[in-house]
């Protein structure tokens, strides 16, 4: 896993360039938003559980044919795999907030994922849509109105959604 510092030293060194001040100003972002990164990921962190199970119970409201019978997450073995799933997204999340880079989003958790869930006949929309309301009930109940903040929650969200959505699974 690399963080924004890895990332900005290793694209640079791969083009055989001294840092720039773009590089200089992207390194200086990353230490200036560390504090706040990690306040976060700590906020994130200690409601997990909530988060979950709020997105979750959005998520089956909005598509109820989801647990219906020959729906994706009906049995409860599909049902906790859903809920597995939304997890892991939530995790890696914070990984990529606390390193600053959502590289590790593509090499973790998005690269392969189209195989995996084409074998599964898992559908991709549901998940966008999950990952989605984890951002949103995130954003809502933590009360997060400050621009910054927001942007730095969404960012790994956002990077998810993008990366799936781009995809036709």
């Amino acid at each position: 896993m690399q963080d924004a510092i890895t990332s900005i030293v290793n694209k640079y060194d791969l083009t055989g360039k001294y840092l720039d001040k773009i590089a200089i100003n992207e390194i200086s972002n990353y230490f200036q938003t560390g504090i706040e990164r990690i306040q976060l990921t700590k906020l994130i962190n200690e409601k997990t559980s909530f988060f979950i199970k709020e997105a979750s119970a959005q998520l089956f409201s909005e598509e109820p044919e989801l647990i219906r019978p020959s729906g994706n997450a009906y049995t409860t073995r599909r049902y906790a795999a859903c809920l597995r799933d939304l997890e892991y997204y939530l995790r890696y999340a914070t990984y990529a907030l606390i390193a600053g880079n959502n590289n590790i989003l593509d090499e973790r958790v998005l690269d392969g994922l189209k195989d995996t869930y084409n074998s599964l006949c898992v559908p991709i929309a549901p998940t966008v849509k999950g990952i989605q309301l984890l951002k949103e009930v995130i954003i809502n109940n933590l009360q997060i109105t400050d621009l910054d903040s927001k942007n730095l929650i969404c960012a790994p969200f956002d990077h998810m959604i993008r990366s799936l959505g781009e995809n036709n699974i």
